[in-house]
């Protein structure tokens, strides 16, 4: 039935891709994790304390498991208009229904949708049904006990993670079968 409302107003032949888009916070404070040591050893981990930070926002195609994510300093309506800008450029034609969660960044009066993205929106306070929520996990994972001298060699092990992130491993930890269960629905339909 949506589909069919879709498709009277959006122009034919052009792709519909369904994202999940969320920000996740990472700074120098040390993310702490288990260590493995030798039997009878306390396991000794350095840790920094200091609070320098900023956002990744993100957006990831579950089905395909393509993923888009850029830096921004804090997590606001701004910052987010201008993330939906530079990701509806990255979709050139087609269009996108993108799963947001209701943070006032997103569902601000003051946010000018592009015309090739489509917001869906889900329920309040269940961050556990956006799939690019297991992304920051995985991603944070391998940030655990690890120290940064600076702001830029964080960004730059950040990148190092998205440049070897493959397609695969994103759609292994985003394909939630509940998903790919309605996208095979819409497409037969």
């Amino acid at each position: 039935m949506i589909l069919n409302i879709l498709e009277k107003h959006l122009v034919p032949g052009r792709c519909i891709r369904y994202l999940c888009q969320d920000e996740t916070r990472v700074g120098l404070k040390t993310l702490t994790g288990k260590v493995i040591t030798a039997c009878g050893v306390k396991p000794t981990v350095s840790v920094k304390w200091q609070r320098e930070n900023f956002w990744i926002y993100g957006a990831i195609e579950p089905f395909t498991g393509q993923h888009f994510q850029q830096e921004y300093p804090k997590l606001n309506g701004e910052y987010f208009q201008q993330f939906l800008d530079w990701l509806s450029q990255q979709l050139g034609e087609d269009y996108a229904i993108l799963q947001i969660d209701q943070a006032p960044a997103h569902i601000s009066g003051a946010i000018n949708w592009p015309e090739n993205i489509i917001p869906l929106l889900q329920p309040p306070h269940s961050p556990e049904l956006n799939p690019i929520e297991r992304l920051w996990q995985y991603l944070k994972k391998s940030l655990k006990n690890e120290l940064f001298s600076s702001l830029q060699d964080l960004r730059t092990r950040i990148q190092q993670l998205f440049e070897q992130l493959t397609f695969e491993q994103v759609m292994s930890i985003s394909s939630y079968n509940f998903i790919l269960e309605a996208l095979f629905y819409a497409a037969s339909y």
